[in-house]
């Protein structure tokens, strides 16, 4: 069974293509013209064990909210194309994970229908020249796209970048936890047969 999938997508503000292999070896190929969201995607990638290609072109010179989210839809749409039925997954993933100073918690349900909660306070508007506002508007279009449950609790911290890698980290471990394969389970994980 091979779990890729590519997926592009060009509006008037955007044009991104997404190459996406969720039993990779953690290959990341990124390039949004964003370098601090290139970091964060490239180590999403190697932390989700998946093999990650994401080329974009954006209105950055109008602002960096297009490009950031329109690859959060594109991945979520990836993601929910690369499950198929989703036979044979775990569904759901929690992580714990501990950045430096930072300790964030997020968990995840691949069910097919959509739930979002953000609870992270940035201390700074900017991390670099990105808006670290960017980061809730990404995860939140990922799980619109992706058709899961996402929550993503950050416990506290003071540094904005290691609050963002935490949660780039723990989403990355908690996913990669939700779509693997379980060797005890034959068909859907759920009583009504589909997901």
């Amino acid at each position: 069974m091979t779990r890729s999938t590519a997926i592009t997508r060009k509006t008037a503000e955007t044009n991104i293509a997404i190459e996406l292999n969720l039993d990779g070896i953690g290959a990341a190929d990124i390039s949004t013209g964003i370098g601090f969201f290139d970091h964060m995607l490239e180590l999403f990638a190697k932390h989700a064990a998946i093999d990650l290609s994401i080329h974009a072109d954006g209105d950055l010179h109008v602002d960096q909210h297009h490009t950031v989210e329109d690859i959060g839809i594109c991945l979520g749409q990836a993601i929910r194309s690369a499950l198929g039925d989703k036979t044979g997954i775990r569904r759901y993933g929690h992580f714990t994970l501990p950045m430096e100073e930072v300790l964030a918690t997020v968990a995840v349900d691949l069910s097919g229908r959509v739930a979002f909660e953000f609870h992270a306070r940035f201390p700074v508007a900017k991390i670099g020249t990105f808006d670290s506002e960017l980061v809730e508007d990404f995860w939140q279009a990922a799980a619109a796209n992706g058709l899961f449950n996402l929550h993503i609790q950050v416990h506290y911290g003071r540094n904005s970048h290691h609050i963002s890698e935490a949660i780039f980290k723990g989403a990355a471990r908690a996913l990669r936890m939700a779509w693997e394969l379980d060797a005890r389970e034959s068909g859907v994980p759920s009583t009504k047969g589909t997901l």
